[in-house]
């Protein structure tokens, strides 16, 4: 019996070999002997016994038996031949009882390339079995910044806490982000990991059979990309059916993980009026109000960025009195995210604008399930297909201020005082570092957070022998003090220099205009990415106040450049910059992508401070920098 199954074995084998000649490919069995040397191994590790999938064993750990396989495990020796005879009894013994014997093996870079027992693997990839037991020693490759070596790293830690070796990640920071959505890994008792392992099964069962295979990521990365929108726990209890409906509705998060560059950024509103589509013009007309609703998760009177987005709300009302109407929600939060975008869309929402970051992940499966509702969520740099996101070029304005203190800095130091270490926020400080020295060579930016828990303005004001500061950007309502903006402060007296705007009024507006033109949903067709707003003094939405205090020469100077930032004759980030520890971040003569600057995840060299650790933050900034934080490379 088992000498017909040796004979279409063969069939298979000699049909590969073929394939692999005629495509320039090795034909017979990769031997991790020529693939590796010592000298690239760090260690070894006794894995023990493991159930090992049957698509990661690969090759031959010698050459010992290389040339009797074919590259796909199936034999080329001809069937007269005592190797013949032993496979077609493993065949036998296949069907009468299944194969039972361990095989030995070693891992590297979760492939596996056998000692002893490869005709037990030929045997049992010809009947298409799943998985093969196996004595693992893994062969652990020596650290580098090699993506492959990067992602076994966080495969290795992935698999040390859940104990799944069958499921593989081709972006980096997918397997540590799977591990932060499943909560504490470490408390799972065997029944937890099985069911997490029969989770993984069916949920590959489902995404290869719509087409997921063809897709080149991993089904790590696609199982991530669905966690992160509906929740572990949630996705635990699906059925099959269920599994099959979401994933459909998920389609476009794992198409865009596809895209090199994952987050297109709109630059500008002509962008979006340049793309109009015909179908804008046949669109047909409708005398119903837009319902446009606010989502905050403070109140205006008591936070000044939740103000300044009240300002742009208000000023939306008057642009439009007879074609929108708009409403706010407060105190909005992950807890309540949920509960409150489903009751503003009963009230018949059209467009949804999240005013912080902290709404996005438990909104993601409500914009899954609700298409037709427009939801935009004020952050940078997150690549979620069903929900846009928007944010203003405020560094534009930092950069002119940082001119502005430059030549004021009599000591030549100046404080600046960051909120939240977040995207955006550190191309800020580094755009009014920037500045500084453009008027001033010899100018320190003393950096602090207030969101510190040890944060003390006044002395570390003090310790420093500071007395220009950089501070938030607009008043408190409910808390108005002096301490905004770029202001001087001198014997108990604080004299107001520059105030960078926040025009969120005008953003808005130009986006409504954007969605009642058709060009927005344009946007949708034309763009595989998920989509960002950031628009700046070009647009309108950012800008620059000067006081008398300002000397006039310095203010016609800020006022030059801020034409010329408008026209697009000057950027901030251009030519030669270093980072603190010396690094050249950007070549001379050459501007700064977008992408690059949306994504800073470091300090020029002449500011003096650092990004915070996450311990210590206070509580209340915790959950903004978890989701949107900036780590310092070291």
């Amino acid at each position: 019996m088992g000498k017909a199954e040796y004979v279409e074995a063969l069939k298979l084998g000699k049909r590969e070999c073929k394939a692999c000649m005629s495509g320039g490919r090795f034909p017979y069995l990769p031997v991790l002997d020529d693939i590796i040397s010592g000298e690239e191994i760090q260690t070894e590790q006794n894995m023990g016994l493991v159930q090992v999938p049957l698509e990661f064993v690969v090759g031959t750990a010698t050459k010992g038996r290389t040339t009797a396989f074919a590259a796909n495990f199936m034999p080329i020796l001809d069937d007269q031949t005592e190797f013949a005879e032993k496979w077609a009894t493993l065949s036998d013994a296949q069907m009468d009882e299944g194969i039972r014997d361990p095989i030995k093996a070693f891992e590297y870079m979760n492939r596996y390339y056998v000692v002893e027992g490869n005709k037990r693997v030929s045997v049992l990839k010809f009947f298409r079995a799943a998985s093969i037991m196996a004595y693992v020693t893994r062969k652990i490759p020596k650290y580098s910044e090699d993506e492959d070596v990067r992602l076994y790293y966080e495969y290795m830690k992935f698999n040390e806490l859940t104990g799944i070796n069958s499921m593989e990640f081709s972006k980096i920071g997918m397997a540590e982000q799977l591990i932060g959505f499943l909560g504490d890994v470490q408390a799972w008792d065997d029944i937890a990991r099985q069911d997490f392992n029969s989770l993984i099964l069916h949920f590959t069962r489902a995404y290869y059979f719509r087409g997921g295979n063809k897709l080149p990521i991993r089904v790590g990365d696609a199982f991530t990309a669905f966690v992160n929108v509906y929740g572990y726990s949630a996705v635990a209890e699906m059925t099959d059916a269920q599994l099959n409906a979401n994933i459909i509705k998920c389609w476009s998060e794992f198409v865009m993980l596809t895209e090199e560059q994952q987050v297109g950024l709109v630059m500008d509103p002509k962008d979006i009026q340049e793309k109009k589509s015909l179908l804008s013009h046949f669109l047909p007309f409708t005398s119903k109000k837009l319902s446009v609703a606010f989502l905050y998760p403070k109140s205006p009177e008591d936070s000044d960025w939740i103000y300044a987005h009240e300002l742009g709300r208000n000023y939306l009302e008057e642009t439009f009195p007879d074609q929108i109407a708009t409403f706010c929600v407060t105190d909005v939060n992950e807890g309540n995210i949920e509960k409150v975008l489903t009751d503003v869309m009963r009230r018949g929402a059209d467009i949804i604008f999240e005013v912080g970051p902290q709404m996005m992940p438990p909104s993601l499966k409500i914009a899954v399930d609700h298409p037709d509702v427009k939801i935009l969520n004020c952050s940078l740099n997150t690549p979620h297909k069903y929900i846009r996101t928007y944010y203003a070029r405020m560094y534009e304005a930092k950069f002119l201020s940082g001119m502005i203190a430059g030549a004021m800095a009599e000591n030549d130091r100046i404080a600046y005082i960051a909120d939240y270490p977040i995207y955006g926020i550190i191309a800020n400080i580094n755009a009014f570092a920037l500045g500084a020295l453009c008027t001033n060579p010899r100018a320190k930016i003393y950096l602090e957070w207030s969101t510190k828990k040890d944060y003390d303005r006044n002395r570390f004001l003090e310790e420093h022998g500071i007395q220009l500061v950089s501070d938030q950007d607009m008043i408190t309502p409910q808390k108005a003090s002096r301490m905004f903006g770029l202001y001087h402060c001198r014997d108990g007296e604080t004299v107001n220099l520059v105030m960078p705007v926040w025009n969120w009024g005008i953003f808005y507006e130009k986006m409504i205009r954007s969605i009642m033109a058709g060009a927005y949903q344009t946007e949708e067709n034309a763009e595989g990415r998920a989509l960002n707003y950031w628009w700046g003094m070009s647009a309108g939405v950012i800008d620059m106040i000067c006081t008398n205090h300002v000397p006039a020469g310095v203010r016609r100077l800020a006022e030059h450049f801020k034409e010329d930032i408008k026209n697009g004759y000057v950027v901030p980030f251009y030519s030669e910059i270093r980072a603190q520890d010396g690094t050249l971040k950007n070549m001379k003569h050459q501007r700064m992508s977008p992408e690059v600057i949306m994504e800073m995840d470091y300090l020029v060299d002449n500011v003096i401070g650092s990004i915070p650790e996450m311990d210590t933050l206070i509580d209340a900034a915790k959950s903004v920098v978890q989701l949107k934080g900036v780590k310092e490379k070291k």
